[in-house]
Protein backbone atom coordinates (compact mmCIF):
# COMPACT_ATOMS: atom_id res chain seq x y z
CA UNK A 1 0.00 0.00 0.00
CA UNK A 2 0.74 3.04 -0.74
CA UNK A 3 1.72 6.35 2.18
CA UNK A 4 1.11 9.39 2.59
CA UNK A 5 3.22 12.19 5.45
CA UNK A 6 -0.12 14.17 7.23
CA UNK A 7 1.46 16.94 5.52
CA UNK A 8 1.51 15.55 2.08
CA UNK A 9 -2.34 14.56 3.06
CA UNK A 10 -3.07 18.08 3.95
CA UNK A 11 -2.02 19.50 0.45
CA UNK A 12 -3.38 17.11 -1.71
CA UNK A 13 -6.50 17.78 -0.21
CA UNK A 14 -6.23 21.84 -0.88
CA UNK A 15 -4.65 21.30 -3.73
CA UNK A 16 -8.15 19.69 -5.19
CA UNK A 17 -10.07 21.55 -3.25
CA UNK A 18 -8.60 24.59 -5.97
CA UNK A 19 -6.56 26.60 -3.97
CA UNK A 20 -3.17 27.66 -5.16
CA UNK A 21 0.14 29.68 -4.35
CA UNK A 22 -0.92 32.40 -6.85
CA UNK A 23 -5.03 32.75 -6.31
CA UNK A 24 -5.70 34.32 -9.54
CA UNK A 25 -9.24 34.48 -11.59
CA UNK A 26 -8.84 33.39 -15.25
CA UNK A 27 -10.17 36.35 -17.59
CA UNK A 28 -12.33 34.21 -19.55
CA UNK A 29 -14.63 31.86 -17.69
CA UNK A 30 -13.12 33.08 -14.24
CA UNK A 31 -15.10 30.37 -11.54
CA UNK A 32 -14.24 27.61 -13.22
CA UNK A 33 -11.53 26.51 -11.14
CA UNK A 34 -13.00 26.58 -8.11
CA UNK A 35 -16.90 25.43 -9.22
CA UNK A 36 -15.17 22.16 -10.95
CA UNK A 37 -12.85 21.84 -8.02
CA UNK A 38 -15.98 22.05 -5.39
CA UNK A 39 -18.35 20.27 -7.78
CA UNK A 40 -20.81 21.73 -4.83
CA UNK A 41 -21.75 25.15 -3.59
CA UNK A 42 -23.50 24.53 -0.39
CA UNK A 43 -25.91 27.35 -0.02
CA UNK A 44 -26.91 29.16 3.64
CA UNK A 45 -29.55 31.93 4.78
CA UNK A 46 -26.98 33.53 7.06
CA UNK A 47 -26.11 36.87 5.98
CA UNK A 48 -24.27 38.46 8.62
CA UNK A 49 -20.71 38.91 6.21
CA UNK A 50 -21.69 37.59 3.33
CA UNK A 51 -23.70 34.57 1.55
CA UNK A 52 -22.08 31.42 2.17
CA UNK A 53 -21.63 30.16 -1.53
CA UNK A 54 -19.79 33.64 -2.14
CA UNK A 55 -17.12 33.05 -0.22
CA UNK A 56 -14.95 29.54 -1.44
CA UNK A 57 -14.36 31.58 -4.48
CA UNK A 58 -13.17 34.38 -2.45
CA UNK A 59 -11.29 31.86 -0.46
CA UNK A 60 -9.58 30.13 -3.38
CA UNK A 61 -9.22 33.69 -5.44
CA UNK A 62 -9.54 37.05 -3.64
CA UNK A 63 -12.36 39.59 -4.54
CA UNK A 64 -14.30 39.50 -7.48
CA UNK A 65 -17.72 40.63 -8.90
CA UNK A 66 -20.59 38.69 -6.60
CA UNK A 67 -22.97 39.45 -9.57
CA UNK A 68 -20.86 37.75 -11.81
CA UNK A 69 -21.05 35.02 -10.00
CA UNK A 70 -24.94 34.62 -9.56
CA UNK A 71 -24.88 35.31 -13.40
CA UNK A 72 -22.83 32.33 -13.82
CA UNK A 73 -24.77 30.53 -11.45
CA UNK A 74 -28.39 31.11 -12.92
CA UNK A 75 -28.03 32.92 -16.73
CA UNK A 76 -26.04 30.25 -18.29
CA UNK A 77 -27.77 27.38 -17.74
CA UNK A 78 -25.06 25.24 -16.59
CA UNK A 79 -25.78 25.05 -12.42
CA UNK A 80 -28.80 24.25 -10.96
CA UNK A 81 -30.27 23.82 -6.94
CA UNK A 82 -30.63 20.55 -5.31
CA UNK A 83 -29.87 18.58 -2.07
CA UNK A 84 -26.11 17.52 -3.54
CA UNK A 85 -25.08 17.96 0.13
CA UNK A 86 -26.88 19.98 1.90
CA UNK A 87 -29.02 23.16 -0.34
CA UNK A 88 -26.29 23.56 -3.18
CA UNK A 89 -25.63 24.48 -6.32
CA UNK A 90 -24.42 21.63 -8.64
CA UNK A 91 -23.75 21.24 -12.36
CA UNK A 92 -26.75 20.55 -14.66
CA UNK A 93 -25.25 17.51 -16.25
CA UNK A 94 -25.02 16.25 -12.68
CA UNK A 95 -28.48 16.28 -11.71
CA UNK A 96 -29.22 13.05 -13.15
CA UNK A 97 -27.43 11.50 -10.32
CA UNK A 98 -29.16 12.15 -7.79
CA UNK A 99 -32.63 10.67 -9.29
CA UNK A 100 -32.48 7.91 -6.64
CA UNK A 101 -32.50 10.79 -4.09
CA UNK A 102 -35.33 12.43 -5.65
CA UNK A 103 -37.24 8.40 -5.38
CA UNK A 104 -36.36 8.24 -1.92
CA UNK A 105 -37.77 11.28 -0.94
CA UNK A 106 -40.78 10.50 -2.63
CA UNK A 107 -41.01 7.32 -0.80
CA UNK A 108 -40.21 8.68 2.36
CA UNK A 109 -43.38 11.20 2.03
CA UNK A 110 -45.58 8.74 0.84
CA UNK A 111 -44.62 6.37 3.80
CA UNK A 112 -45.09 9.07 6.78
CA UNK A 113 -48.43 10.42 5.03
CA UNK A 114 -47.48 13.79 3.95
CA UNK A 115 -47.75 13.24 0.78
CA UNK A 116 -51.56 11.87 0.45
CA UNK A 117 -51.57 14.78 3.40
CA UNK A 118 -50.97 17.59 0.84
CA UNK A 119 -51.94 16.27 -2.25
CA UNK A 120 -54.85 19.06 -3.17
CA UNK A 121 -52.13 21.29 -2.07
CA UNK A 122 -49.38 19.80 -4.67
CA UNK A 123 -52.42 19.58 -7.49
CA UNK A 124 -52.78 23.15 -6.95
CA UNK A 125 -48.92 23.54 -7.10
CA UNK A 126 -48.35 21.78 -10.62
CA UNK A 127 -51.18 23.19 -12.20
CA UNK A 128 -50.18 26.86 -11.52
CA UNK A 129 -46.62 25.99 -12.38
CA UNK A 130 -47.51 25.16 -15.89
CA UNK A 131 -49.67 27.27 -16.65
CA UNK A 132 -47.83 30.29 -15.27
CA UNK A 133 -44.55 29.48 -15.45
CA UNK A 134 -41.64 30.06 -12.59
CA UNK A 135 -42.77 31.76 -9.46
CA UNK A 136 -42.08 32.48 -6.28
CA UNK A 137 -43.98 31.08 -3.04
CA UNK A 138 -45.31 33.94 -2.21
CA UNK A 139 -47.36 34.37 -5.44
CA UNK A 140 -48.22 30.67 -5.27
CA UNK A 141 -50.10 31.37 -1.94
CA UNK A 142 -53.33 31.16 -1.66
CA UNK A 143 -54.26 34.28 0.54
CA UNK A 144 -51.66 35.90 2.93
CA UNK A 145 -49.17 33.01 4.46
CA UNK A 146 -52.69 30.15 4.45
CA UNK A 147 -52.58 27.25 5.78
CA UNK A 148 -49.32 27.61 8.26
CA UNK A 149 -47.92 24.35 9.42
CA UNK A 150 -45.72 23.11 12.27
CA UNK A 151 -42.51 23.30 10.01
CA UNK A 152 -40.55 26.30 10.39
CA UNK A 153 -43.42 27.81 9.98
CA UNK A 154 -44.29 26.82 6.92
CA UNK A 155 -47.45 27.35 4.96
CA UNK A 156 -49.00 24.12 2.97
CA UNK A 157 -48.14 25.93 -0.26
CA UNK A 158 -44.17 26.10 1.00
CA UNK A 159 -44.42 22.59 2.10
CA UNK A 160 -45.94 21.23 -1.21
CA UNK A 161 -43.31 22.84 -3.35
CA UNK A 162 -40.63 21.72 -1.53
CA UNK A 163 -41.82 18.30 -1.36
CA UNK A 164 -41.99 18.96 -5.11
CA UNK A 165 -38.20 20.03 -5.59
CA UNK A 166 -37.07 17.22 -3.24
CA UNK A 167 -38.99 14.81 -5.73
CA UNK A 168 -37.09 16.26 -8.61
CA UNK A 169 -40.46 17.39 -10.20
CA UNK A 170 -39.97 20.93 -9.62
CA UNK A 171 -36.71 23.02 -9.99
CA UNK A 172 -35.13 26.19 -8.98
CA UNK A 173 -35.42 29.19 -11.55
CA UNK A 174 -33.52 31.88 -10.04
CA UNK A 175 -33.52 33.83 -6.57
CA UNK A 176 -34.09 37.03 -5.43
CA UNK A 177 -32.28 37.61 -2.59
CA UNK A 178 -32.43 34.43 -0.81
CA UNK A 179 -36.33 33.71 -1.95
CA UNK A 180 -36.27 30.60 -4.48
CA UNK A 181 -38.38 30.94 -7.58
CA UNK A 182 -39.94 27.71 -8.54
CA UNK A 183 -40.48 26.46 -11.99
CA UNK A 184 -41.57 22.80 -13.38
CA UNK A 185 -38.52 21.06 -14.32
CA UNK A 186 -38.91 20.44 -17.71
CA UNK A 187 -39.47 24.46 -18.37
CA UNK A 188 -35.85 25.04 -16.85
CA UNK A 189 -33.47 22.17 -17.53
CA UNK A 190 -32.93 20.03 -20.12
CA UNK A 191 -34.18 16.89 -21.05
CA UNK A 192 -30.85 15.18 -19.99
CA UNK A 193 -30.73 16.53 -16.82
CA UNK A 194 -34.70 14.71 -16.07
CA UNK A 195 -33.13 11.12 -16.83
CA UNK A 196 -32.47 9.60 -13.79
CA UNK A 197 -29.36 7.32 -14.03
CA UNK A 198 -29.39 3.86 -12.39
CA UNK A 199 -28.47 4.41 -8.47
CA UNK A 200 -25.26 1.73 -8.76
CA UNK A 201 -23.95 4.05 -11.42
CA UNK A 202 -24.99 7.40 -9.94
CA UNK A 203 -23.42 6.58 -6.27
CA UNK A 204 -20.03 5.47 -8.08
CA UNK A 205 -19.99 8.75 -10.02
CA UNK A 206 -20.56 10.93 -6.99
CA UNK A 207 -17.94 9.14 -4.86
CA UNK A 208 -15.43 9.35 -7.90
CA UNK A 209 -16.49 12.92 -8.17
CA UNK A 210 -15.99 13.38 -4.25
CA UNK A 211 -12.58 11.84 -4.45
CA UNK A 212 -11.29 14.21 -7.20
CA UNK A 213 -12.82 16.90 -4.93
CA UNK A 214 -11.02 15.73 -1.80
CA UNK A 215 -7.82 14.18 -3.36
CA UNK A 216 -7.06 11.99 -0.73
CA UNK A 217 -10.21 10.53 1.99
CA UNK A 218 -11.54 8.13 3.84
CA UNK A 219 -14.26 6.27 3.38
CA UNK A 220 -16.60 8.81 5.94
CA UNK A 221 -14.94 11.63 4.23
CA UNK A 222 -16.34 10.75 0.65
CA UNK A 223 -19.81 9.08 1.78
CA UNK A 224 -20.17 12.56 3.38
CA UNK A 225 -19.58 14.74 0.45
CA UNK A 226 -22.89 14.10 -1.25
CA UNK A 227 -24.40 12.36 1.86
CA UNK A 228 -24.32 9.30 1.01
CA UNK A 229 -25.21 6.10 2.95
CA UNK A 230 -21.78 4.18 4.05
CA UNK A 231 -22.94 1.00 2.74
CA UNK A 232 -23.46 2.81 -0.49
CA UNK A 233 -20.49 5.14 -0.32
CA UNK A 234 -18.41 1.56 0.60
CA UNK A 235 -20.07 -0.28 -2.55
CA UNK A 236 -18.81 2.46 -4.78
CA UNK A 237 -15.20 2.60 -3.37
CA UNK A 238 -15.16 -1.17 -4.06
CA UNK A 239 -15.60 -0.85 -7.43
CA UNK A 240 -13.62 2.58 -8.20
CA UNK A 241 -10.56 0.56 -6.49
CA UNK A 242 -11.50 -1.93 -8.77
CA UNK A 243 -11.26 0.30 -11.78
CA UNK A 244 -8.24 1.88 -10.49
CA UNK A 245 -9.57 5.43 -10.41
CA UNK A 246 -8.88 4.86 -6.56
CA UNK A 247 -5.73 3.90 -4.58
CA UNK A 248 -5.65 2.58 -1.11
CA UNK A 249 -2.90 4.83 0.75
CA UNK A 250 -2.35 4.86 4.46
CA UNK A 251 -1.60 8.58 6.05
CA UNK A 252 0.52 8.90 9.14
CA UNK A 253 -1.61 9.66 11.62
CA UNK A 254 -5.00 8.88 10.51
CA UNK A 255 -6.27 6.77 12.85
CA UNK A 256 -9.85 4.92 13.46
CA UNK A 257 -10.93 5.42 17.08
CA UNK A 258 -9.11 2.34 18.50
CA UNK A 259 -6.11 3.74 17.16
CA UNK A 260 -5.52 1.79 14.46
CA UNK A 261 -4.80 2.79 10.81
CA UNK A 262 -7.68 4.52 8.68
CA UNK A 263 -7.57 3.14 5.71
CA UNK A 264 -8.03 6.12 2.63
CA UNK A 265 -8.11 6.77 -0.74
CA UNK A 266 -5.91 8.70 -2.95
CA UNK A 267 -7.84 9.63 -6.49
CA UNK A 268 -5.64 8.47 -9.49
CA UNK A 269 -5.05 12.46 -11.13
CA UNK A 270 -4.39 13.85 -7.45
CA UNK A 271 -1.40 15.48 -7.37
CA UNK A 272 1.01 16.21 -4.48
CA UNK A 273 2.42 19.56 -4.56
CA UNK A 274 6.01 19.89 -3.00
CA UNK A 275 4.32 23.03 -1.33
CA UNK A 276 1.21 24.71 -1.29
CA UNK A 277 0.53 27.11 1.74
CA UNK A 278 -2.45 29.14 1.15
CA UNK A 279 -3.77 31.79 3.11
CA UNK A 280 -7.95 32.62 3.53
CA UNK A 281 -10.42 33.04 5.40
CA UNK A 282 -13.17 30.17 5.12
CA UNK A 283 -16.93 29.89 5.12
CA UNK A 284 -18.40 27.28 7.81
CA UNK A 285 -20.00 25.65 4.57
CA UNK A 286 -16.83 25.59 2.87
CA UNK A 287 -16.25 21.72 2.03
CA UNK A 288 -12.58 22.21 3.71
CA UNK A 289 -14.47 22.44 6.73
CA UNK A 290 -17.38 21.11 6.47
CA UNK A 291 -16.88 17.37 7.54
CA UNK A 292 -15.87 17.97 10.87
CA UNK A 293 -14.19 14.74 11.37
CA UNK A 294 -11.90 15.43 8.71
CA UNK A 295 -11.16 18.81 9.63
CA UNK A 296 -9.51 17.35 12.68
CA UNK A 297 -8.09 14.74 11.14
CA UNK A 298 -6.37 16.33 8.22
CA UNK A 299 -5.98 20.32 10.16
CA UNK A 300 -6.32 19.29 13.90
CA UNK A 301 -8.69 22.04 14.14
CA UNK A 302 -11.85 21.15 16.07
CA UNK A 303 -14.63 23.39 14.78
CA UNK A 304 -18.56 23.72 15.38
CA UNK A 305 -20.74 26.39 14.11
CA UNK A 306 -22.41 28.33 16.87
CA UNK A 307 -25.46 29.97 15.49
CA UNK A 308 -27.67 27.91 17.25
CA UNK A 309 -25.79 27.51 20.73
CA UNK A 310 -27.55 30.42 23.11
CA UNK A 311 -25.53 33.83 23.33
CA UNK A 312 -24.28 32.80 26.97
CA UNK A 313 -22.69 29.72 26.42
CA UNK A 314 -20.77 30.48 22.93
CA UNK A 315 -16.92 29.63 22.94
CA UNK A 316 -15.73 31.71 20.19
CA UNK A 317 -18.61 33.73 18.61
CA UNK A 318 -22.14 33.77 16.24
CA UNK A 319 -20.21 33.00 12.87
CA UNK A 320 -16.72 32.09 12.83
CA UNK A 321 -14.92 32.04 9.89
CA UNK A 322 -11.75 29.19 9.82
CA UNK A 323 -8.79 31.67 9.23
CA UNK A 324 -6.03 29.30 7.05
CA UNK A 325 -2.83 30.48 7.53
CA UNK A 326 0.35 28.68 5.59
CA UNK A 327 -2.40 26.02 4.26
CA UNK A 328 -3.23 25.45 8.08
CA UNK A 329 -6.15 26.33 9.83
CA UNK A 330 -5.20 28.64 11.95
CA UNK A 331 -7.81 30.59 13.69
CA UNK A 332 -11.22 31.52 13.52
CA UNK A 333 -12.98 34.78 13.05
CA UNK A 334 -16.50 36.10 14.15
CA UNK A 335 -17.80 38.89 11.26
CA UNK A 336 -19.94 40.96 10.77
CA UNK A 337 -20.79 43.53 7.91
CA UNK A 338 -21.86 47.23 9.31
CA UNK A 339 -23.12 48.55 5.68
CA UNK A 340 -23.92 51.91 5.46
CA UNK A 341 -27.43 52.92 5.92
CA UNK A 342 -27.24 56.32 4.16
CA UNK A 343 -25.22 58.05 1.23
CA UNK A 344 -21.91 59.43 2.42
CA UNK A 345 -22.20 56.95 5.57
CA UNK A 346 -18.88 54.75 5.91
CA UNK A 347 -19.27 51.07 6.08
CA UNK A 348 -17.02 48.85 8.25
CA UNK A 349 -16.09 45.17 8.19
CA UNK A 350 -16.70 44.57 12.61
CA UNK A 351 -14.63 41.98 13.56
CA UNK A 352 -16.69 40.45 16.84
CA UNK A 353 -14.07 37.94 17.90
CA UNK A 354 -10.66 36.79 16.93
CA UNK A 355 -9.15 33.60 18.16
CA UNK A 356 -5.90 31.89 17.18
CA UNK A 357 -5.30 28.09 17.67
CA UNK A 358 -2.02 27.13 20.10
CA UNK A 359 0.23 26.15 17.06
CA UNK A 360 -0.68 29.32 15.10
CA UNK A 361 2.26 30.43 12.88
CA UNK A 362 4.29 33.00 14.01
CA UNK A 363 2.50 35.47 11.05
CA UNK A 364 -1.00 34.73 12.22
CA UNK A 365 -1.81 38.19 12.97
CA UNK A 366 -0.34 39.66 10.12
CA UNK A 367 -2.00 37.31 7.95
CA UNK A 368 -5.42 38.28 9.30
CA UNK A 369 -5.07 41.89 8.75
CA UNK A 370 -4.43 41.18 5.36
CA UNK A 371 -6.98 39.29 4.82
CA UNK A 372 -9.78 41.23 6.51
CA UNK A 373 -8.78 44.27 4.90
CA UNK A 374 -9.59 42.67 1.78
CA UNK A 375 -12.88 40.85 3.01
CA UNK A 376 -13.98 44.69 3.56
CA UNK A 377 -13.17 45.94 0.15
CA UNK A 378 -14.78 42.56 -1.53
CA UNK A 379 -17.78 43.39 0.63
CA UNK A 380 -17.55 47.59 -0.57
CA UNK A 381 -16.65 48.85 3.07
CA UNK A 382 -13.85 50.87 3.82
CA UNK A 383 -12.90 50.19 7.06
CA UNK A 384 -12.22 47.05 9.39
CA UNK A 385 -12.88 47.52 13.10
CA UNK A 386 -11.91 45.02 16.07
CA UNK A 387 -14.91 45.47 18.36
CA UNK A 388 -14.97 41.79 20.73
CA UNK A 389 -13.02 39.18 22.31
CA UNK A 390 -9.96 37.06 21.57
CA UNK A 391 -6.30 36.01 21.88
CA UNK A 392 -5.60 36.73 18.09
CA UNK A 393 -3.63 40.11 18.50
CA UNK A 394 -5.03 42.42 15.82
CA UNK A 395 -5.26 46.39 15.53
CA UNK A 396 -8.13 48.01 17.07
CA UNK A 397 -8.88 49.50 13.59
CA UNK A 398 -7.71 49.49 10.66
CA UNK A 399 -8.63 50.91 6.38
CA UNK A 400 -9.52 48.25 3.91
CA UNK A 401 -7.77 50.38 1.23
Amino acid sequence: MDSLSAAEARRVGLAAQGFSNAPRLRRRRPFDAALDALHVLQIDSVNVFARSHYLPVFSRHGGYDAAALDRHLWRDGEFTEYWAHEAAFIPVRDRALFGWRMGEFRDRYRRDGRAEALAPTIDQVRSALASDGPQFVRELEDGPRSGRGPWWDWSDTKLAVEMLFAWGEVAAAGREGFQRRYALAEQVLPAEALQPVGREEAQRALVEQAARSLGVATLADLADYHRLKPADARAAVQGLEEQGALIPVAVSGWLRGDGSPETAWLHRDARVPARLAPDALLTPFDPVVWFRPRAERVFDFHYRIEIYTPKEKRRYGYYCLPLMVGGRLAGRIDLKADRPRKPGERGALLVQAAWMEDRAPARTAETAVSLLANAARWQGLDAVRVTGVGNLPLPASFDAA
